[in-house]
């Protein structure tokens, strides 16, 4: 297992809500897989949709209609695809590449078998101030920079997820205005070409719990990197790589 605490780092082996369009569909845990969904159909939505309680969509592909992608532009829940309420859960969706931020958590929340086709900025963005979110399932291809942006607090959970042609799986926000300690739990991930795992911020306490022993990996650069975060909107410079790190 490959763990990085705050002050050490331990290497191991080189992790408004609308009725469902299916009501049959169910969520099915299943071991990581990188077979994305043929989705039978197309919702391109002109707001984003708003989820309180459960949301399945029935693996229908949904964006925010031509255009909506304008790269690495920074972008707020009003250019999301969903946004989750405390305590929603969203599962069996397909998110295209029409969009600018696909899912934002505003509380704790879980996403089941949600895959992105083709990343615009950040994929998944938690925002909650404390708890858990768990992320099973489902899986996201070229990402230029991040899948999962934790600007909140608390835990995220990754598990049984496929990333292709990504920078990032999992980031610790770097220059949030506000900064916490955060964790992340990572297995059973499948992962190709990308620079790295996870990066969290050891100056604030991070915690990465990565099951190295669980990931499929094929041209990344590095599973965790640790960084020097602030809270002043700099680029926080990279500390270490794979490496035990003091700081």
């Amino acid at each position: 297992m490959f763990t990085t605490f705050a002050l050490l780092a331990s290497l191991a082996s080189l992790a408004t809500a609308i009725p469902a369009p299916d009501a049959t569909t169910t969520f099915v845990e299943r071991a990581a897989s990188c077979s994305f969904p043929s989705p039978p159909r197309t919702s391109s939505l002109s707001a984003a949709m708003s989820i309180t309680g459960t949301f399945d969509g029935g693996n229908v592909r949904f964006d925010r209609g031509s255009g909506a992608c304008q790269g690495q532009k920074e972008g707020g829940d009003k250019d999301a695809v969903f946004i989750l309420q405390s305590g929603a859960t969203l599962q069996n969706v397909v998110i295209g590449a029409n969009q600018a931020e696909g899912v934002h958590c505003l509380g704790s929340c879980t996403l089941r078998n949600v895959w992105f086709e083709d990343v615009c900025e950040d994929a998944i963005t938690i925002k909650q101030s404390s708890g858990t979110s768990t992320i099973t399932g489902g899986g996201a291809k070229n990402a230029d920079d991040k899948v999962v942006q934790h600007n909140g607090g608390g835990t995220v959970v990754i598990d049984s997820y496929c990333v292709q042609n990504f920078g990032k799986l999992y980031r610790s926000c770097g220059n949030c205005g506000t900064q916490v300690k955060r964790t992340v739990r990572i297995s059973n991930v499948i992962a190709s070409n990308g620079d790295s795992i996870a990066g969290i911020n050891s100056n604030y306490g991070d915690v990465a719990t990565i099951t190295t022993s669980s990931l499929q990996l094929s041209g990344v650069d590095s599973v965790c990197d640790t960084y020097e975060g602030n809270d002043d909107g700099d680029e926080p410079p990279k500390l270490t790589s794979n490496q035990k790190n003091a700081k």
